[in-house]
């Protein structure tokens, strides 16, 4: 009984964990073809548009050919919507969007072999009948799964032969190679993989002991399948070894694979020691195709289509980015593992996006080696469950119980006597001060020692971090002179330096140790220090590990137990906070600057959410924590008041509220429940300072202080941005004016109360890399600000 529950626990813990792991999706939104006139390739997908003038979600084929030389024109229907295409040698096939009550589709076929640059490929409709499931295609041939009265059947095009095989097979799911088509057949206990063709290399070499397969993909000679575990197994023309790991989709080519594992990362396998680029390693993919030597993902921040692995692509050993904004998988009326959260949105039609099976992880309960003797005469003992059995369950959960209270009594203490209740920075503070804890000494040293023994060998991107002489920084800031002094951050002030071995300008942040003994009676000035100790160790943690370049780049430091000092990269172009508050002159006087300093923030700010590990809550987000380089590259500053994240979007930290008046999530002030989506508030309230000019609390007409998101949103939901733009800008040229107002009503559902109705901060980039694309009819021009070299590291 106690094994049985232990793996049930074990189970359920698993299954939990996976819940959390990235959605993936089949790729037939993308397809490769070859031209067999030129050493060209067509990559189509699939991207949805909306009509301005009825407002309906349209998906858009759209093509582009690489090496971009000469140009395939297609024959395509701007009022038809398509649900999946995939293409091969010399052609292009796609199927019409079907609701899910539809009994019929349409399959069509671009045939550009023959084509030339003066020549418009015709559409040939090649299937009208009973609803097509899903499609798929070899280099060749083109198939699909055909609705019929007992299940899926498949059918085939292009290919004359195929009708000798086997027509009735029940596929759940095809992959078409090159002569030979395979498919996954449910059975009663579990399924199998059957192929029929005339590929000697891959029919009748199938894996024969069954199994329970979620995926399977073909490549021109040879085939993969992914277990429901997530295990790989494949057969055929295979070469190289096959990766180790989890895996929830495939992309196989001539003599060559990938595998996206379900951690979201590629790994790449096959001729001539085929591998993934070095800049996509680390990227995460929503899904993958392929045909024959290329490759193509799409990104799971933005959508983006990279393409990778043609003799082209290998010349320089990198990958392209093809295509913006493609649909993550195609539109169905049903998902065996659910569908993708809101995908009914991005669907023409009623359907959803389906999510990718994951990997169930099954832990058997073997029985024991030597099993019991039969007790005879002794019924008692023979029963399930015994009086004394009962009497120790009851004992074991009142104990169980009561360790619970226990640990959580002397947590509370542990919490309460570290300071653990958060304070909100220059604004004052939004907790009441607890008149038991401001009474007691504390107790932070021994744990501000113990957490600085964890970072002090950390370095920024791979780099040791430099620990700094206290009179070089001395000397590099004039003795800390108020002439050096350019602002105020999370725990003191920020000076200006020069370090004259090295030649270069710093940032030095200097904690405001005070000098009241511990033994004071005025225990409030010793907490603040602690929360100073506190913020100052957070931002060391915080920094010593995060290498992007929209984060400011940590150098060094200095400790001891009287100073506490870090130094930065210097940002010469000061705040953007000053720039829009402070500066009688800016470098940012244009929409499309503006516009291009909130996407380098942003991120900034979706490296901590999504791709930093563990991921970094900031909680001050605000425009005196954006800095600007000379450049005017937007880089976030100030992590003393960061957290380290929840495991997903949807949990939380129970905390007191901390962070700026008027930048603070209202969720988290109420309700204490602090997520990403917090972060996502308090930029969409920066957003609406860019757009409007005021501060997030500024004072109206009348001197009555005034929130810029009560005052701003009215009139973006009402059409009416053009009325509360920043008036120091020129107004928008009809090429700004759309970008602009895309970015108004991206900060509305950033600022929404409830944080499951905000975006994440991918997709926060994601729109705002569409509104500033809107923007740039002129080129962004920004230069050194030579009338101020103020830097704020708020």
């Amino acid at each position: 009984m106690a094994l049985h529950y232990n793996h049930l626990f074990i189970s359920l813990f698993f299954s939990s964990f996976i819940l959390f792991l990235p959605n993936i999706y089949t790729l037939s939104t993308v397809s490769i073809s070859d031209s067999s006139n030129s050493n060209q390739t067509l990559i189509c997908v699939l991207q949805q548009q909306q009509q301005p003038q009825n407002k309906q979600k349209h998906s858009n084929l759209n093509c582009s050919t690489f090496p971009p030389s000469t140009t395939i024109n297609l024959e395509v229907n701007p009022n038809v919507s398509y649900s999946q295409i995939v293409g091969g040698n010399g052609f292009l096939c796609a199927l019409t969007s079907s609701s899910s009550n539809s009994s019929n589709s349409i399959l069509g076929c671009w045939r550009f072999s023959n084509s030339s640059n003066s020549t418009i490929v015709p559409f040939k409709r090649i299937y009208h009948g009973s609803f097509i499931e899903d499609i798929d295609s070899g280099n060749s041939h083109v198939c699909g799964l055909v609705k019929a009265n007992n299940g899926l059947r498949v059918e085939c095009w292009q290919w004359k032969s195929f009708s000798s095989f086997n027509l009735s097979l029940n596929f759940s799911s095809i992959a078409v190679g090159e002569n030979f088509v395979c498919g996954i057949v449910e059975n009663g206990k579990g399924n199998s993989v059957t192929c029929e063709g005339s590929n000697k290399e891959v029919v009748g070499n199938e894996p024969k002991n069954g199994g329970n397969y979620s995926v399977i993909e073909a490549g021109s000679n040879h085939v993969c399948v992914i277990s429901s575990d997530g295990g790989l197994d494949c057969w055929g023309d295979v070469v190289g070894e096959k990766p180790k790991g989890r895996f929830i989709g495939l992309a196989l080519g001539e003599k060559r694979s990938c595998a996206l594992g379900y951690d979201g990362l590629v790994q790449c396998w096959g001729l001539n020691n085929f591998t993934m680029p070095s800049r996509l390693k680390s990227a995460f993919f929503e899904s993958i195709v392929a045909k024959k030597s290329v490759f193509c993902g799409v990104l799971a921040s933005n959508y983006s289509l990279f393409c990778w692995g043609n003799e082209v692509f290998e010349e320089s050993k990198n990958a392209f980015k093809v295509f913006d904004n493609v649909l993550p998988g195609p539109c169905k009326s049903r998902c065996p593992c659910g569908p993708l959260s809101d995908s009914a949105k991005l669907c023409v039609s009623p359907g959803v996006i389906c999510k990718a099976c994951l990997p169930i992880i099954e832990i058997p309960s073997s029985p024991p080696s030597n099993p019991p003797s039969p007790v005879v005469g002794n019924s008692s003992k023979s029963s399930t469950w015994s009086g004394k059995m009962v009497a120790f369950l009851v004992i074991g959960c009142v104990g169980c119980i009561s360790l619970l209270l226990v640990l959580s009594y002397f947590l509370f203490r542990h919490c309460k006597d570290l300071g653990c209740k958060s304070r909100v920075h220059d604004s004052g503070r939004l907790d009441d001060p607890d008149p038991e804890t401001e009474s007691e000494p504390p107790r932070g040293i021994p744990i501000l020692e113990k957490r600085l023994s964890h970072v002090i060998s950390m370095g920024n991107g791979g780099t040791l971090l430099e620990e700094f002489s206290l009179q070089k920084l001395i000397q590099a800031t004039n003795n800390f002179s108020e002439q050096n002094k350019i602002g105020v951050g999370s725990f003191g002030s920020v000076y200006h330096g020069k370090l004259e071995e090295e030649g270069i300008e710093v940032a030095i942040k200097r904690a405001e140790l005070s000098s009241t003994s511990i033994s004071s009676a005025h225990f409030g000035v010793a907490r603040k220090q602690e929360d100073q100790d506190n913020a100052f160790v957070n931002e060391l943690e915080s920094l010593s590990r995060l290498h992007h370049k929209n984060l400011v780049k940590l150098l060094g430091f200095y400790e001891d137990k009287h100073e506490r000092i870090l130094v930065y990269e210097y940002m010469n172009n000061g705040s953007l906070n000053d720039h829009l508050h402070k500066f009688q002159t800016s470098n940012i006087m244009s929409w499309s600057v503006r516009i291009k300093v909130a996407l380098d923030a942003a991120r900034g700010i979706e490296y901590l959410h999504r791709y930093a590990t563990p991921s970094i809550i900031h909680r001050d987000i605000k425009s005196s924590n954006i800095l600007l380089d000379s450049k005017c590259v937007a880089k976030v500053s100030d992590f003393g008041l960061s957290l380290i994240g929840p495991e997903d979007e949807e949990s939380h930290l129970s905390l007191l509220g901390a962070g700026t008046v008027g930048y603070m999530d209202p969720e988290y002030y109420r309700l204490q429940h602090l997520t990403t989506k917090s972060d996502v508030y308090s930029f969409g309230v920066v957003l609406l300072e860019l757009l409007s000019g005021y501060k997030a609390i500024h004072k109206n007409e009348n001197g009555v202080p005034r929130n810029v998101v009560d005052f701003m949103v009215p009139f973006i939901v009402q059409d009416e941005i053009h009325r509360v733009l920043d008036p120091k800008l020129p107004p928008p040229t009809p090429f700004e004016i759309e970008g602009v107002a895309f970015v108004g009503y991206l900060a509305c559902d950033c600022v929404r109360l409830e944080g499951r109705d905000r975006p994440n901060m991918s997709h926060v980039v994601s729109s705002l890399e569409k509104a500033l694309e809107a923007c740039l009819a002129e080129p962004i021009l920004c230069g050194s600000n030579s009338t101020t070299t103020v830097s704020s590291y708020e």
